[in-house]
């Protein structure tokens, strides 16, 4: 790099510095807990946050610190293997475990249920800390189980994680019920009713279509990029990142790179099978896993996706959806890969240095990375409140709704 990039780089790194103190990132979808949970089964001790854990984790309280992370949507997801009572069981723990998090950082990290919430925390300069539900197993086919889960402090689910379930279909999964089912549409309008947002990433595109006919409230893709820059199903087609304004609510661009970078899809699957082929899921973090996906990168080397990758991203994710209706989920400590320039929740000036570096104003910055998901969570909140003046809280059950189905 020639001493004029350097300095111009130098500059960006400053003005990102600069806006994230004003506007820090909401960051939508966040794996700590389960990380904890297989790693050293919540033992908070053994991965105290508030000291450097890089050597274990992407997520600690000084690197979100120097990330300018202002809001963080804890993911309290279970493995989509889980079922029944098992995966409500499994949601509770990984919900406490926030709890806990919050109890013994109360400096740095806040409780917020509300658009308000996020608001005074940033205001007092703490880390606004959220909670998002990863996969409808964790209600259990149970209306009063989503309600519960939201008394708790869970603000968004997302419909499924990588299989089908019985009410909706997964983006990695062969079609079952053909998006939503009734009962799924009853889930949606539950949801509404309630205040959770619906959340979209994991979902079928057909999943994706039904929830915005059904959906009166925003809903969110916590951690989805663009199908048209990288063509896998875990992404958002065009159509539907066109249909966000009208709906009002927001895409949040994720880091993971098989997910944003064609060349990065094939490794992947690859290095997926190896870890299967060791007797491990291939979502695993351990320091185990680790060790065999280093072994096998080191004889395979990897395609590497970049900041300007996740910036191609945002580019294209702007153009179709508008600029008020994306933001960020980096999905660390729930990949085992990232790009250079993201490898920790430190590394997002980094991201807003080459946004400005494309052109984008502050202000096209300031709602990328905090004002346009505290709005969708306001308006989620406004159409809860005028929701509940006339409808009562839904009992339909999958049995009444979904007889007719299959």
């Amino acid at each position: 790099m020639e001493k004029a990039e350097q300095v111009e780089k130098a500059e960006q790194l400053e003005r990102a510095a600069e806006l994230l103190a004003e506007y820090p990132v909401v960051d939508g979808h966040n794996d700590l807990p389960w990380a904890l949970r297989e790693q050293v089964g919540y033992d908070l001790d053994a991965r105290d946050i508030a000291t450097d854990q890089s050597a274990h984790l992407h997520t600690d309280i000084p690197r979100l610190r120097a990330g300018g992370v202002g809001a963080q949507f804890w993911s309290v997801y279970v493995r989509s293997d889980m079922a029944g009572d098992e995966a409500v069981s499994a949601t509770l723990e990984q919900i406490d475990v926030v709890a806990e998090l919050l109890e013994r950082h109360p400096a740095d990290l806040r409780r917020a249920l509300t658009a308000d919430d996020m608001e005074a925390a940033r205001a007092d300069g703490r880390i606004a800390s959220l909670m998002g539900a990863e996969g409808g197993h964790s209600i259990n086919n149970s209306l009063g189980t989503l309600r519960a889960l939201h008394a708790l402090g869970v603000r968004y689910m997302t419909l499924t994680h990588n299989d089908n379930i019985a009410w909706a279909d997964s983006a990695t999964d062969e079609p079952g019920v053909g998006g939503l089912s009734p009962f799924g549409h009853e889930v949606v309008r539950e949801m509404n009713r309630t205040g959770m947002l619906v959340d979209l990433s994991h979902v079928a595109a057909t999943t994706m279509r039904d929830a915005l006919d059904t959906s009166s409230a925003p809903v969110i893709f916590s951690h989805s990029s663009s199908r048209a820059v990288c063509d896998h199903p875990r992404n958002i087609p065009d159509d539907v990142l066109g249909r966000l304004p009208a709906n009002g609510g927001i895409a949040m661009a994720t880091f993971v790179p098989k997910f944003v970078l064609p060349a990065a899809v094939d490794w992947t699957r690859a290095a997926d099978e190896n870890l299967r082929a060791h007797g491990l899921h291939h979502l695993d973090t351990t320091a185990r896993a680790m060790e065999i996906h280093a072994a096998f990168e080191a004889a395979n080397p990897r395609p590497m996706a970049t900041v300007a990758t996740i910036a191609d991203h945002l580019d294209h994710m702007r153009e179709a959806a508008g600029i008020d209706h994306i933001g960020i989920g980096g999905d660390y400590d729930g990949t085992a890969f990232l790009p250079e320039g993201l490898q920790d929740v430190a590394g997002y000036p980094n991201l807003i240095a080459e946004l400005f570096g494309r052109g984008w104003s502050s202000a096209d910055l300031a709602k990328l990375t905090w004002r346009n998901a505290v709005r969708v969570l306001r308006d989620a909140e406004d159409v809860a409140r005028e929701l509940r003046t006339r409808r009562a809280p839904s009992h339909a059950t999958i049995e009444q709704l979904d007889a007719r189905v299959g």
